[in-house]
This record gives C-alpha cells, sequence and structure tokens, in this order.
C-alpha cells in the first residue's frame, strides 16, 4: 500500500467512525470526559425534562373522570382538534401525550373535516376499577353523525368502555393521567 493510500484509509477511518477521542477517558477530567464521550458516540446528555403542570383539575378522581369524558366524546369536525389540544392542556402523562398525537392528527383530517362529522355523547357510568390504583371504568354512550356523506346514516348509539387513570396534583386536585378505550 503506497503512502497516499494510507492516508486516505486512515482519513476515511476517522470520517466513518466519527471524531476521535485523544487519550482515554480516565485520563480526561469529567467534564471533558462526557464531552469526548458524546463526541465518540455522538450522544450528549439532554437537559431535564420540564415539570409536568396540568390545568386546575376536579376535587375527586370521579369528577375529573366524569369531565374529561363527557369533553372527550363531544365533539364537532370543527372543533375536535381545539377540543383535544384544551383537554391534553388539563391532564398529565400518557394522556397529554396522546390527546397532543390526536389533535395534531386531526387537525389535517380531510375526511373528518369534509364529511361534517360529529360524536355526541353521554358518560352512563363512572366507577373504581377493582384493583386499580386510581384507575376507573368509565361507560358511555355515544352517536357519531355526519353532515356530508351517508357513512354514518342509520348508525344507532353505541356503548363504549374506557379505563381512566388519575393522579393527584401538589394542590390536592385530580387530573387524568391515562386513557385507554377499550371498545
Amino acid at each position: 500500500m503506497s503512502a497516499r493510500a494510507a492516508v486516505l484509509v486512515a482519513t476515511a477511518s476517522l470520517a466513518l467512525g466519527g471524531c476521535a477521542s485523544l487519550g482515554s477517558p480516565s485520563t480526561q477530567s469529567g467534564t471533558a470526559a462526557s464531552v469526548a464521550g458524546g463526541q465518540a458516540t455522538h450522544e450528549y446528555p439532554a437537559p431535564p425534562a420540564p415539570r409536568e403542570t396540568a390545568g386546575a383539575g376536579a376535587q375527586s378522581a370521579s369528577a375529573a373522570v366524569r369531565r374529561f369524558a363527557t369533553a372527550y366524546i363531544n365533539w364537532t369536525a370543527r372543533s375536535v382538534a381545539a377540543d383535544m389540544r384544551t383537554l391534553a392542556a388539563h391532564c398529565i402523562g400518557q394522556a397529554r401525550s396522546a390527546l397532543q398525537l390526536a389533535a395534531a392528527e386531526t387537525a389535517g383530517d380531510y375526511e373528518l373535516r369534509h364529511g361534517g362529522i360529529s360524536n355526541s355523547g353521554s358518560v352512563e357510568a363512572v366507577a373504581p376499577l377493582p384493583g386499580g390504583r386510581n384507575r376507573y371504568v368509565v361507560v358511555t354512550r355515544e352517536l357519531t353523525t355526519a353532515t356530508t356523506t351517508t357513512a354514518y346514516e342509520g348508525l344507532r348509539p353505541a356503548w363504549h368502555v374506557a379505563i381512566a387513570t388519575v393522579a393527584s396534583t401538589p394542590g390536592g386536585r385530580w387530573v387524568i393521567s391515562g386513557w385507554q378505550p377499550e371498545t
């Protein structure tokens, strides 16, 4: 191998292998070792996530579940994205993430908007889930309709079940932290 070829191979190895770290981590000081380690793996420590806060919450867990479920099942094509964002702002954890995703997905849903689809219903029951700490079974009766399509014509109201998880806030209020539709 010629000297030129050896230099090209060495340069290519460095380029493909990432930035080389001079010295071993044991000989480098704390921050320098972290930075060098980050360069070698292309990973850097992230700042801690901001503390999640939710809206005012409810005085009782079952009231929080009932309020959330009522808002969750009553929407129109025009309001659904904003409704999901509002609900997300009053939730924490998995529920917040799922609602933020739902808001983003429904905001651009052509068929939803142009079909004039809406959903309405009532919360028929909220009960603690046996053996499930801070978990509740929610039973709703809902009807989906549309103004500009026959896709939902003749559809009867349907029963739905969801599992809600609640969390207590530092102020002693209750908020939704998980929402899992079962049907």
